[in-house]
């Protein structure tokens, strides 16, 4: 009985001949399997033993020649193997040997090329040499990390890896030793690459992780100012010097832990029920040439990057530290004036100007809320006794009046009323002797007067000064909302969710490089000087998107950040029953805290309905927390659930644009 070996998707098979007509063979397979195959595919035919043996025998044979040897056996030209087969084993091998010998041939390429069907030409020495150098390499390198793999899964980090965590995570180059390693032991643990590199200490801690991550991606020389300082600053000279100065006392509000201290507010009484009111801005563009190396900077960081206890500023300290209006200084501003005529507030005229002006007090809503209510602030009760807020009681009772009629006015344009009850949290991060690092986090309500002051009073200097680029047809950047989208253009388009006809961002000059764009597009108009950016200007369009992007990714760490100091929160508390809010369905809100999560076993219940859940676990890497349904709370219902709702999907909420985040510095309006 006729037997083959013959070739079939890239390898070598046996089989016995069952009839053989013309170029086809039907043959039936070692396995069992029958099938017709090609004569031109056929490499032996033997006729003992069977291809079960000769397939076995082939194999073991195969494995026992010398690589090196056979290679220095072989003719340097091309060879088939049946030749070389006489040659290696005598004048007429076995058909066990013949086959190992194919196998082993076929099975090395690197000493062996391939030419054609049982056909072979010994690797050049040169070539070779390098492939098996290649080849060591190889063999090194799956040691390597079959070796980091164990030392990850044993909770050990690797040497060099330090360096090399956080770019890991972000940047990952998935063909180096590090990345494998790293797969392979994630594959073998079952934990993600974040909780393996934190086990193992690559990062201190998960803050250390959320922190190294995001530095990675978008600060990767790192987030200090170190090329640029006072020295620089001060070389500018005080090139403010020569502005007029302003014949107010001009004081802020601000939160006590605000250091990039930016706008202020000034009231001059004009006659009965007749006020001059001032919203006076910061004006680093006096100091920061355009195109300048300070400048750059800003356009780089695009803003101050915020979270709970720190903040990576958008302009170097020193910068910082020159623009800032703190009291008792005199420094450079853009000051929008108003002309408001009572008992209505309306606002009669409008004047911008660039000048100086005296700081005399810095205000820290944080330290006034309580004292500072609104029957005070109307006369119905007596004005509180704080010394500091004697000076400007009277200013603080016309912008009280003056930003509630703004707000009815914006609340007739939107065709609803602002949430009323619309609550903050704030975070403060304190190092305790005995306990180290404590969150502590307090909840405070958006209604406030004095937030309620600042808030329209930013809002109507972006309104108005949206128009005043738009009437001297002078290009900024506006920010619009329109059917819930809220978006970034370069002309005016309403703003439904403020109940503006347009509106910019410009009194935040010192944290976000927008703001300072469009102020220095405003201070060229009221000095009569040319514009530094042009109607279809690329910069500006470049400017725009490259701040979107960046806008997005720093909100997103904020965001990430508050949500692992909520769960370091959740840790310091003396039990694991928290109060919660629902939302909607399972999804609900920490009550005392801004932390949306999912709840388990929760009952169909409606919004705003308060509850008590049981944490089951914290995960601080993965910023996520597991816990499971109580009861009900029947005491009370949650007078906050609309803004809840509304910041549990962010892109369909206006609040981007009006909430203040002072206690971390974040955006003003």
């Amino acid at each position: 009985m006729s037997h083959v070996v013959f070739e079939e998707d890239g390898g070598f098979k046996a089989g016995t001949v069952l009839t053989e007509a013309g170029g086809a063979l039907q043959v039936e397979y070692a396995s069992g399997k029958r099938g017709k195959i090609k004569a031109s595919h056929v490499l032996m035919r033997f006729e003992q033993p069977g291809p079960q043996e000769v397939v076995r025998a082939a194999q073991s044979l195969a494995d026992d020649i010398d690589l090196q040897f056979l290679w220095e056996c072989a003719p340097q030209d091309e060879f088939d193997f049946d030749a070389l087969a006489e040659d290696y084993f005598g004048a007429k091998p076995m058909a066990s040997q013949r086959f190992g010998l194919l196998l082993r041939l076929h099975g090395a390429p690197v000493y062996f090329h391939r030419k054609g069907r049982g056909r072979y030409r010994p690797a050049p020495p040169d070539i070779l040499t390098a492939a098996l150098a290649a080849l060591e390499r190889k063999r090194l390198q799956e040691i390597s990390i079959q070796q980091q793999a164990e030392q990850l899964v044993a909770k050990n980090l690797p040497e060099g890896w330090a360096a090399l965590a956080a770019g890991m995570l972000m940047r990952p180059d998935k063909q180096s030793v590090a990345w494998r390693a790293l797969e392979l032991a994630s594959e073998r643990s079952g934990r993600n690459h974040q909780e393996l590199l934190v086990e193992a200490g690559a990062f201190a801690s998960a803050r250390e992780l959320h922190f190294g991550k995001f530095a990675a991606e978008h600060f990767p020389r790192g987030v200090a100012h170190t090329e640029l300082g006072l020295d620089q600053v001060q070389a500018l000279g005080d090139v403010g010097e020569h502005l007029p100065l302003a014949a107010v006392q001009a004081f802020s509000i601000d939160d006590s832990t605000t250091t990039e201290i930016d706008d202020a507010l000034s009231v001059r009484a004009l006659g009965p029920d007749h006020w001059e009111v001032g919203i006076h801005i910061a004006a680093p563009a006096v100091l920061i040439p355009l195109g300048s190396g300070l400048d750059q900077v800003g356009r780089a960081r695009m803003s101050t990057v915020y979270m709970p206890g720190e903040k990576i500023t958008m302009l170097p300290d020193a910068l910082v530290h020159a623009c800032s209006l703190d009291a008792g200084r005199t420094v450079p501003t853009l000051s929008l004036y108003l002309e408001v005529q009572g008992p209505g507030y309306t606002v009669v005229s409008t004047a911008t100007r660039l000048e100086r002006v005296a700081i005399a007090a810095n205000l820290r809503h944080d330290l006034l809320d309580e004292a500072i209510s609104e029957e005070a602030l109307s006369g119905l009760t007596p004005r509180p006794g704080n010394a500091e807020v004697q000076p400007f009681w009277d200013a603080l009772q016309v912008l009280w009046g003056l930003a509630q009629a703004r707000t009815l006015e914006r609340e007739k344009v939107r065709g609803k009323p602002e949430a009323r009850f619309r609550s903050d949290f704030s975070f403060y991060i304190e190092d305790q002797p005995e306990v180290g690092e404590q969150v502590r986090i307090v909840q405070r309500r958006r209604d406030a007067p004095l937030d309620r002051i600042v808030a329209e009073m930013m809002i109507l200097a972006n309104s108005t000064w949206g128009k005043y680029l738009a009437d001297h047809e002078v290009p900024g950047i506006y920010r619009s909302q329109q059917a819930g989208r809220v978006r970034t253009t370069t002309h005016p388009l309403p703003h439904a969710g403020l109940g503006v006809s347009q509106y910019i961002w410009s009194t935040s000059p010192l944290r976000r490089y927008v703001d300072l764009v469009n102020q220095r597009q405003i201070i060229a108009i009221c000095t009569s000087s040319r514009a530094p950016y042009a109607s279809n200007d690329s910069e500006l369009f470049s400017v725009m998107s490259a701040f979107d992007t960046k806008y997005d990714a720093y909100a997103d760490f904020q965001a990430t950040m508050e949500r692992y100091w909520c769960l370091r929160w959740l840790g310091q508390q003396p039990t694991d029953k928290v109060a919660a809010v629902s939302i909607r369905e399972d999804l609900v809100r920490l009550a005392d805290a801004p932390f949306y999560f999912r709840l388990s076993g929760l009952p169909e219940i409606a919004a705003g309905r308060r509850l008590w859940a049981q944490v089951i676990r914290r995960d601080e890497i993965n910023v996520s927390l597991e816990a499971r349904f109580i009861a009900m709370d029947e005491a009370a219902v949650s007078e906050d659930v609309e803004v809840a709702i509304e910041q549990a999907e962010p892109s369909d909420a206006p609040s981007s644009d009006t909430q203040t985040s002072e206690s971390s510095e974040g955006d003003k309006p």
